[in-house]
Parts: C-alpha cells; sequence; structure tokens
C-alpha cells in the first residue's frame, strides 16, 4: 500500500469574520491534516521529516513556512495559539509552558536593562516576586501601586517606564482596573500596556478593545477548566508577538502538543463554563454577605464593591473567583477551610470543582509581611474559585465551616 505526504490543511479564518466568541471558541484555529478529521488532532512529536534537504535548508533558511521543531512550531500548539487570538481579536499569540512563563517571555522579550516597570500590587504572588526578585537581577526596577489609584499611577512614570501591567480583577481581592485610563497613560509615555486576563478571559473582557497593547493568559485556569494542565498563552500585535516568539524559540518556555491539544479543547466549552462559574459566584458572595461571621466579600458583582460600575463597563460578566474575610484570625480560616468536606483545598482556581485556599499562606506566602500588608492579603482572607456545582450544595458545604466557628465561639 501507498501512502502519499499530506501537507496539513488550515482552515481559512476568513470564513469566520464577524462570527460571534461562543463560535470561535469551537471553529478558530482549527488544522485539519490530510485524514481530514472533524475533531482536532495532536502531534506529539519533537521534529519533522522534509521531502528533500533543499526544503529542509529552506524551512531552516525561514524561506518556506512550515514545521522545524517543537520547540517553537508544532500544529497543535498553532492551532490552540489561533484560537485564544481570535477569541481575544489579537493578530497573534505565543504559547508557553505556564503562566509565569508567559509573563517571563514577555518581560524577557520586550525590557531590558535599565527599564522601569509600573505593576499593580493585587497580582498574583509569584508575579510580584518575579519582577520584585528576578527581573531586578537583569536591570529592571518594578514600581508597586494601587490597582485602582490612576493618579498614583502617573506619578510613578518615569522616562525610562516602558510597561504598566496588571491583573484585573486582582487576585484575590477582585479589584477592577480602570484599563482605558491605564492604556491612555501608558501610551501617553511610551510605554507597553499588559494585562493578565485570568479571571474574566475573552469571554468576560477583551483588553485589547480597551487600549492593552497585550493580554496573558495562565491557560492552567480557566482555559482549561479542569484542572489538569499547566500552560500560558500571549496575545497581542504581530510585531510584539514576533519578539515573544523569538524569545521562546531560543529560551525554550514551551507549551507541550499534548497541553496545548487539552487546552484548544477546553476553550470549546468556555463561554457556556463561564456564565456558570458567574451566576454561581453573584450567588454565593450574596449569600456570605449575610452571614454574620463575615467581615466582608470582595466581588465585583456585588453593588457594596467600589468598582462596581466600572466592572460592569468593561466586563460582560464578574467572574468565578470571589475572596471574604471572616472576623477572626489565622485559626478560624483554617479551622473554617477544614471543617469543609466536598470543597478543594487547593490554590488552583479556574476549575469547574470548587475551590478555597488561605491566600496569607499560599498563594501569596512568599511575599513579605509588609507586601502583603500593602496588598490586603491578611489572616482572615479566604478565596473561593466558585465551580459549577449545584449552588445550594456549595451552601451547605461552607456552612459547615461557619458552624464549626460557631462551635468553637461556645466553648
Amino acid at each position: 500500500m501507498t501512502f502519499h505526504r499530506e501537507e496539513t490543511v488550515q482552515i481559512p479564518e476568513s470564513d469566520l469574520d464577524g462570527m460571534s466568541l461562543d463560535t470561535l471558541a469551537v471553529r478558530a484555529g482549527q488544522i485539519r491534516t490530510g485524514q481530514l478529521e472533524h475533531s482536532d488532532a495532536i502531534f506529539p512529536t519533537s521534529s519533522f521529516v522534509y521531502g528533500s534537504a533543499a526544503q529542509a535548508a529552506a524551512r531552516f533558511g525561514g524561506e518556506e513556512p512550515g514545521n522545524i521543531y517543537s520547540r517553537f512550531t508544532n500544529p497543535t500548539v498553532q492551532a490552540f495559539e489561533g484560537r485564544i487570538a481570535a477569541m481575544e481579536g489579537g493578530d497573534r499569540a505565543v504559547a508557553t509552558s505556564s503562566g509565569m512563563a508567559a509573563i517571563l517571555s514577555t518581560c524577557m522579550a520586550l525590557l531590558k536593562s535599565g527599564d522601569h516597570v509600573i505593576c499593580s500590587r493585587g497580582v498574583f504572588g509569584t508575579t510580584n516576586v518575579l519582577f520584585q526578585k528576578y527581573m531586578a537581577k537583569f536591570g529592571v526596577e518594578t514600581t508597586l501601586v494601587s490597582l485602582t489609584d490612576t493618579e498614583e499611577w502617573a506619578s510613578s512614570i518615569r522616562p525610562n517606564t516602558r510597561m504598566l501591567f496588571v491583573e484585573t480583577p486582582s487576585n484575590p481581592l477582585c479589584e477592577v482596573a480602570d484599563m482605558g485610563a491605564l492604556a491612555k497613560l501608558a501610551h501617553d509615555n511610551d510605554a507597553l500596556f499588559v494585562v493578565d486576563n485570568c479571571f474574566c478571559t475573552p469571554v468576560l473582557q477583551r483588553p485589547l478593545e480597551h487600549g492593552a497593547d497585550i493580554v496573558i493568559h495562565s491557560a492552567t485556569k480557566y482555559l482549561d477548566g479542569q484542572g489538569r494542565c499547566v500552560g500560558g498563552v500571549v496575545v497581542g500585535p504581530t510585531k510584539l508577538m514576533d519578539e515573544v516568539y523569538g524569545f521562546l524559540r531560543s529560551a525554550g518556555p514551551t507549551m507541550s502538543p499534548f497541553n496545548a491539544w487539552v487546552f484548544h479543547k477546553g476553550l470549546e466549552t468556555l463561554p457556556i463554563r463561564m456564565r456558570a462559574h458567574c451566576d454561581n459566584a453573584l450567588e454565593l458572595a450574596t449569600w456570605l454577605e449575610q452571614q454574620p461571621e463575615v467581615e466582608q466579600v470582595y466581588y465585583a458583582g456585588l453593588k457594596s464593591h467600589p468598582q462596581h460600575a466600572l466592572a460592569k463597563k468593561q466586563q460582560k460578566g464578574f467572574g468565578g473567583v470571589l475572596s471574604f474575610c471572616l472576623k477572626g484570625d489565622r485559626e478560624e480560616a483554617w479551622s473554617f477551610i477544614d471543617a469543609t468536606r466536598m470543597i478543594s483545598i487547593t490554590a488552583n482556581l479556574g476549575d469547574v470543582k470548587t475551590t478555597i485556599t488561605h491566600p496569607a499562606t499560599t498563594t501569596h506566602g512568599r511575599l513579605s509581611p509588609e507586601d502583603k500588608s500593602s496588598a490586603g492579603i491578611t489572616e482572615n482572607l479566604l478565596r473561593l474559585s466558585v465551580g459549577i456545582e449545584a449552588v445550594e450544595d456549595l451552601k451547605t458545604d461552607l456552612y459547615r465551616g461557619f458552624q464549626a466557628l460557631q462551635n468553637a465561639s461556645n466553648i
């Protein structure tokens, strides 16, 4: 039997012009092989073969497009990149081995020694460490400011400021940045505006439409949605993404084909999952506000949230993450967590399963006491990543935590 070599078939993106995000989540970025499979193929290969030595030379020399080596060219990874770029409304995406690798790749590609970064305090703890400890070793200085205080951002601008970096909504206090105002500030000062869109995903928020230059995701979270794989992605205009891709090609923080395939399939259900996350989170946040043991609830969907109106303007939903402070300290927080039985005690978020964590000793545990205090990470703070279980069952499990606090106070 004779087999013929078949080139892969890229479905024209022009066929999807004007389609809704729900459709792009299912259809964009699909690459069919000569076998014309309906589902998405996976290419678990490190290298690729060529029809001739001349073709190999042309590929390596950049004279002919095509796959070379899976550190920087793989059809499965490219399919995921194409789909998330379409959903975010960006020209191109570059997939990486983790969300932190996405941030690192962006910084290493677009910053140099002597540059200055302004970053919001309310970012993921490891993002804070990356900027303050490791980027500092390469001569990049970072100033931390309040996410919501635009005047503080403006007063922190220097002649060498090259990047404004935010995570909005923030982790874990769900503060919301005015993206339009920060984008203008950045561009007026020849700086890039970079937005970590992990909490909202393109289903709820598209930062590029609000002036952002680059969007970053930890694909590990909602893009996967089931806590299976680790990965990240950077989305933006071709000129900037070419630089990020160049760093990835040389340094190798590469997404594996299998992980890319998982994320690619995860995007198909992202719109309906995000709506379910939002519905459950809003109901739980409203319920938690009514509990006598709760000091404060942080969720932009609540009218009590200081940026509620801004969130309604920028977002199509309020997301699945909320935080709340108990009346007490670390002992009460840990007792509450330990009393739950169904909710998962883990620091990951964006899963269809609800998770609970104590940020001060997990996600933000590496921060100094001063940095924790300035970021609002207190010992009585708990973070919930609300899944898609029946919301009444989630209330039942959380009530076990409240019951444990009540029993302790009666001793």
